[in-house]
């Protein structure tokens, strides 16, 4: 399928509930990138170290990590409206929480429960948008990976607007947008049905044993380090105002999503998977080499087009990681993403390794990071080659389930 091609659905032509849970994960998505322009009056506001202030993103996706263990038991139980309006109030309480903190230590806290409401938010979305779908699942799947894309990129941009008059802005301004989402699905979306088998919380463990999705999850951390390196020190780097690193990091988020959606299964289609794969990670480690080694234009541009590899990156783990074992899709991407977030470490390291030697050194490790990754899927080629061959652009997204290990 072509991946602009809806099929028989269209995109426009959706029910108000998967308009409203699409419009919830545009705001889910912004989070994540929302602090970036903001990093550096955060530890000035609070009077915080860069390694201090890079907690803010460990806190909030090793939690996401822990999480990924009890979304499907949650959801599985008391249902996916349920767990959909559960991770927003989550959301909503400590982004606004978030915003009142008097110490770094406190935001930190904050981050971490906000973490938990995003991950509830987000493994169980998608499946949401293309249970309420009209018209088949296709144009659902587009509309909820062009909201990932449009999140990952606005959110930057709401930070940089919101944050030049204050740090704390930000966080309110999502706590009320959560609340708005909030209260439109509450209004637009109905009970969901059920899973016919309850997930317990060994499933996504249980999955790891599978050899060829323990090798994509370990590429996927070594990865996962290299992308959490450019997302959380490189503002600190750059050392530019709210606005500009907003616009950089805004032109990052475009080219990640046009990459994801558009350009990353065409060249799977072309070249395989696998060989995508190997060459996108291996380009990601002398982009971020050159990041760190260059001038203060260098360090722009290369971080603008890392967006694009991280993107092609994105969407290939993803398709790997749900279709390289017989374990049910959801739990999969649970136990994958498991073990990548904890990738998140990388944002702590970071400041400390420049602490240790000096500010191109981060980048030094996040590139042999992505080489390390590269060297797990050609080491464990034969692992992930039978299935990786019969993999289709959209064969990850077909069921419904494709895009949470995104």
């Amino acid at each position: 399928m072509d991946p602009i091609d809806t099929g028989s659905g269209s995109i426009l032509k959706q029910p108000k509930a998967v308009w409203a849970t699409a419009g919830a994960s545009v705001v889910a998505f912004m989070g994540i990138g929302l602090v970036d322009p903001i990093l550096p009056s955060i530890a000035q506001g609070l009077d915080a170290t860069a390694g201090q202030v890079s907690l803010l993103f460990t806190s909030y996706f090793l939690i996401t990590a822990l999480a990924m263990l009890v979304t499907g038991f949650v959801s599985s139980r008391i249902g996916g409206r349920r767990t959909l309006l559960l991770g927003l109030a989550l959301v909503v309480v400590f982004a606004g929480l978030s915003g009142t903190s008097g110490s770094v230590g406190e935001l930190v806290g904050f981050r971490a429960g906000w973490g938990l409401g995003n991950a509830l938010f987000v493994s169980t979305a998608l499946a949401v948008i293309v249970g309420a779908a009209a018209g088949g699942s296709a144009a659902a799947i587009l509309l909820y990976e062009s909201a990932l894309g449009l999140g990952m990129a606005c959110g930057p941009l709401l930070g940089a607007l919101l944050g030049d008059a204050s740090w704390r802005y930000p966080f309110l301004g999502t706590a009320a947008l959560m609340a708005v989402g909030f209260l439109c699905i509450t209004a637009f979306l109905g009970e969901q049905p059920r899973p016919a088998r309850k997930t317990s919380l060994l499933d996504p463990l249980k999955a790891l044993g599978h050899g060829g999705l323990a090798s994509t999850a370990m590429s996927a951390f070594f990865y996962n380090y290299t992308f959490f390196t450019v997302l959380a020190f490189t503002p600190f780097v750059l050392d530019m105002s709210p606005y500009r690193s907003g616009a950089v990091f805004f032109a990052w988020g475009v080219l990640l999503a046009v990459f994801s959606v558009i350009v990353a299964p065409r060249l799977q289609k072309r070249f395989g998977s696998l060989t995508v794969l190997g060459g996108s990670l291996v380009l990601l480690a002398a982009d971020v080499l050159v990041l760190g080694h260059g001038s203060h234009t260098t360090a722009v541009v290369c971080t603008v087009l890392s967006g694009a590899l991280i993107g092609v990156n994105n969407t290939v783990y993803t398709e790997l990681a749900l279709g390289v074992s017989d374990a049910p899709r959801p739990v999969a991407s649970a136990g994958y993403n498991f073990v990548r977030w904890f990738a998140a470490a990388a944002p702590y390291f970071a400041p400390k390794i420049a602490e240790w030697s000096d500010a191109r050194m981060p980048f030094t490790v996040a590139a042999v990071t992505a080489v390390l990754g590269a060297l797990v899927v050609l080491v464990r080629r034969r692992a992930l080659t039978a299935e990786a061959e019969e993999l289709q652009p959209s064969h990850a997204t077909e069921d419904g389930v494709g895009v949470f290990a995104n």
